[in-house]
């Protein structure tokens, strides 16, 4: 892989169309990040669950203020290593090479859009509904590769398949983003039956489609069937915005919820700086933190140096172990390789979290409700796709939008149809769909 290659401005779709940033104020990447952020699916994220329950009185992170602030981090680090890069003197031909804050952004703000509602948890739902499925139809009239892609789920195969798939009605090449945007997103570049876990990049639906990006980006196939490619060189940038802004948000929001006193929480965000090599920097945020009586405010400054210290200290990692990304021999996250102080504060916050956030009440309630709904929604919406002509199925499949109809023609893209639609509905209105084939609150009953 070469810089040269893989940032390019070639969008699916429309590959023969011939880029066009002289006839637009906008770049091609900045583009890319304005049809996100004005896209039905990204404002759908407002309404759905980030880790604690949507808010009452407390307002805590949901998916889209998530993705927001991970753009943020994320355009930070893109922007500092290019900074970086003019002051090491590397040797760039591309122009774009310059547009890498823009690219990575645009990817960070897309990461989360394949989710479904209800956290992570939903993710867990929809693939326990098929592990647990008595349809045998659901796994006779399936191959091996597609029933994995049902069976291990994940929310980033989902996201690629969102910003990529025609749908109904829709144009070719789906939002038609850039290559090296859509290749960003895709945090595991093989496809599920490469792995036991709940983590790939894309669909077989989607395989041919990446297929193409990767081949003309340069990213190296490590096989071919099943399809395994390295990553983009990018996607090490997004997924340190995504770990830096969800450990320290999470904790953020703990704080705000009273799960964590403001002693308990400052102290964490202070152990990322070390007394001994970082005494002035400590005394210049004591004064900061004197001038401020807001214990949120208080925090919230806390955190923001924190995010500071991780981009400087991941754009240092990313920089040094940059010959081994573009031969694809590293495959760390970049936070797992900062600076031993920071790691120490992390694995801290990460066990806190695990104990005191993760297993909240609040948590688990919301997760289980998930499992419930869910689990519901795909099943009375499966036997109407795989039974039209049976029962209610007519008016079930009524309440499907018309972009997951049209003509599926196998088994395998009438089960895709029903998984994107129930994985593209908000908490909210899931719970009011499942209430209502339920028979539960329906108006003037």
């Amino acid at each position: 892989m070469n810089w040269n290659q893989i940032i390019s401005t070639t969008r699916l779709g429309q590959e023969e169309l011939a880029s066009s940033d002289n006839k637009h104020s906008r770049t091609q990447f900045q583009r890319d990040y304005d049809r996100i952020i004005f896209s039905s699916p990204f404002r759908r994220m407002q309404n759905k669950t980030q880790v604690f329950p949507l808010p009452g009185s407390v307002f805590v992170h949901n998916r889209l203020t998530h993705s927001l602030e991970v753009a943020s981090v994320g355009r930070s680090l893109g922007t500092m290593f290019v900074e970086k890069a003019e002051s090491e003197k590397l040797e760039i031909e591309n122009p774009l090479f310059q547009e890498i804050g823009s690219v990575v952004s645009a990817a960070c703000l897309a990461h989360d859009m394949g989710n479904p509602p209800f956290g992570h948890s939903g993710e867990d739902a929809i693939a326990q509904f098929f592990k647990k499925s008595n349809e045998p139809r659901l796994r006779n009239e399936l191959s091996d590769a597609e029933w994995k892609d049902f069976t291990q789920f994940d929310g980033n195969a989902n996201a690629f398949r969102l910003l990529s798939h025609r749908f109904n009605g829709r144009r070719e090449g789906g939002f038609a983003l850039t290559y090296s945007t859509l290749a960003s997103v895709v945090k595991y570049p093989y496809e599920s039956m490469l792995t036991e876990k709940p983590k790939f990049g894309f669909f077989q639906s989607e395989k041919s489609i990446y297929s193409r990006i990767a081949n003309e980006l340069g990213l190296s196939p490590v096989s071919v069937n099943p399809a395994k490619y390295t990553r983009h060189p990018l996607v090490f940038l997004v997924e340190a915005a995504d770990d830096i802004c969800y450990q320290l948000m999470d904790l953020e929001d703990a704080h705000k919820l009273k799960i964590h006193n403001f002693e308990q929480t400052r102290s964490l965000l202070m152990k990322f700086f070390d007394p001994q090599t970082e005494e002035e920097q400590i005394s210049r945020m004591n004064e900061t933190l004197n001038l401020v009586s807001d214990q949120n405010e208080q925090i919230a400054y806390l955190r923001a140096s924190v995010i500071g210290k991780l981009v400087r200290q991941c754009v240092d990692v990313f920089w040094e172990k940059q010959p081994e990304i573009l031969t694809g021999s590293f495959q760390k996250p970049l936070i797992d390789q900062v600076h031993p102080t920071s790691l120490t504060a992390i694995k801290e916050i990460k066990e806190i979290s695990v104990r005191n956030i993760y297993n909240d009440r609040s948590v688990i309630e919301i997760e289980i409700s998930g499992y419930q709904i869910i689990g519901t929604l795909l099943e009375v919406f499966m036997e109407a796709i795989l039974n039209p002509k049976e029962g209610i199925s007519k008016k079930m499949l009524m309440l499907i939008p018309e972009q997951y109809r049209g003509e599926h023609s196998t088994t395998y893209e009438k089960v895709q149809a029903v998984v994107d639609f129930v994985s593209g509905m908000t908490d909210l209105y899931a719970l009011d769909l499942y209430r209502k084939i339920k028979g539960i609150n329906i108006p003037g009953v």
